[in-house]
């Protein structure tokens, strides 16, 4: 007999946490896993939430369980298993039914599989949700793409388990197909900017200014008060006040300095580039982590290419001005991945409401932060251009940040220290607020060299051609 509200495949970390969430809501979850002995085992330790999860040891199984129409949350790695576990449900389904991808997928995969399957009768939506395994479990933020209907008959659930700000759900359904995984997939990438210019400040003190972790953590616990406040800024502060119970030592001390990935920092710059943009900092965090990843040519390098023009300590920095910084670059950060969002759904007519994409992260997401109340209210107020950085609050927020963070990235590279996206979220700056910058040289070497044409400035036509061969 049908019994549960809704089904999920997959029990690893964050569909389990998931699935506890759902449960605790008091809606009744199905739950299957490839190994049927990790159901068991996760609803034996379930305690009082069992009584809402009832056990699929096949999919034939799942689909049985689920009221109509079924609804079933995929949690399951990127890629081929998402197809595999498709393949294997939907002989089970009926037309109307809607299959919920909540992994970190590929945009371009989930337009496909919505398309493929809306030819089947089924409804497909793509769900990014982030937060990690402690928002899966106590309320991620979420964001959902595909047919809106679709999503009617889940939002009951998803806005139930979603985090809150401020009692409102930090969940929406904000376009069709791919667009709520594309959402994600740019928030990864702000994720990767934030915590790349977090870690280039904490270099700066501790490498070149020779501070203690402990010293830092304090001065990460402090900013989290102020204007930086945020759950990165937060974390920072705990991670570098925690020492390693083995050794004694500061945490951060004895873990490997090479950056992971999974590829959602990547698959931003891939389409970024795609749509023609290009979000400097995004691609200088994911240039730094693939970086950090050569640690034996960076050993090697260590003794080669020191720099012999750098003092031993460069100039020192101010803390305000490495606050200030910090500020004016993720504010920088935000402004371009909202800058793509906007691009791509120009691109793929989503109608994004970008006011509401600010607000659903405002809470259970890991780039939350006291910022995007002022995004939102950007989003729904004056925006010259369209551009983040050119609304009036953050005009204003930029005037009194930027020249502390020339000052950072200019002490910086006096001292010979790596900071790669506080400089590209500069160099962005200074680019947009030049009317007239250098691209005419590139254009005039491009038709040196193969004819390529220009648009002559002074009367406004194309295709025209230099003088060069006289």
């Amino acid at each position: 007999m049908a019994e549960a509200r809704i089904g999920l495949v997959g029990l690893g970390v964050m569909g389990a946490n998931l699935a506890l969430n759902i449960a605790d809501k008091g809606f009744p979850v199905a739950v299957h896993n490839r190994r049927t002995s990790v159901i068991h085992d996760f609803i034996g330790k379930a305690g009082p939430l069992a009584e809402n999860l009832v056990p699929a040891e096949d999919y034939a199984a799942l689909a049985a369980a689920l009221t109509p129409p079924r609804a079933v949350i995929l949690m399951v790695p990127a890629g081929g298993p998402v197809d595999s576990v498709i393949e294997a449900l939907t002989p089970h389904l009926d037309t109307g039914d809607i299959i919920v991808d909540a992994g970190n997928a590929d945009f371009n995969e989930t337009r496909r599989r919505e398309a493929a399957l809306r030819d089947e009768g089924l409804r497909f939506v793509g769900m990014g949700v982030s937060g990690g395994a402690e928002g899966a479990r106590h309320g991620p933020s979420i964001m959902v793409g595909g047919a809106e209907a679709a999503y009617a008959e889940i939002a009951e659930v998803v806005e139930s388990i979603a985090a809150r700000y401020q009692d409102t759900p930090c969940a929406a359904h904000l376009g069709p197909d791919g667009a709520g995984h594309f959402v994600k997939t740019v928030h990864n990438g702000i994720e990767y900017a934030d915590m790349q210019m977090i870690a280039e400040i904490y270099g700066l003190l501790r490498h070149g200014d020779g501070r203690s972790t402990d010293s830092i953590a304090e001065l990460f616990h402090g900013w989290n008060q102020g204007p930086l406040q945020s759950y990165l800024v937060e974390i920072t502060a705990k991670v570098l006040a925690t020492a390693d119970p083995e050794t004694g030592q500061p945490m951060v001390d004895v873990i490997l300095d090479s950056a992971g990935q999974k590829g959602t920092g990547r698959w931003t710059v891939v389409e970024a580039l795609k749509l023609g943009q290009s979000p400097m900092a995004i691609e200088a965090a994911v240039a730094a982590r693939s970086w950090s990843a050569e640690k034996a040519l960076r050993e090697t390098g260590e003794g080669l290419l020191s720099p012999q023009d750098a003092p031993e300590t460069g100039p020192r920095v101010l803390d305000g001005d490495l606050e200030r910084g910090l500020l004016a670059a993720r504010i920088i950060g935000y402004a371009q991945g909202f800058w793509l969002l906007s691009a791509a759904s120009e691109e793929f007519d989503w109608s994004l409401d970008l006011a509401r994409v600010a607000e659903i992260w405002r809470a259970g997401c890991i780039i939350r932060s006291s910022l995007l109340d002022d995004i939102a209210q950007a989003f729904r107020g004056e925006l010259p251009g369209g551009a983040l950085i050119l609304a009036p609050a953050f005009v204003r927020m930029l005037r009194d940040s930027v020249s502390a963070l020339r000052r950072v990235v200019a002490a910086a590279a006096v001292s010979g220290q790596p900071v790669p996206a506080l400089s590209a979220a500069l160099a962005y700056y200074d680019t947009m607020r030049q009317a007239r910058g250098t691209a005419a040289l590139i254009q005039g070497q491009r038709d040196f060299f193969g004819s390529h044409g220009f648009v002559r400035v002074d009367t406004g036509e194309a295709d025209q051609h230099g003088p060069w061969g006289a």
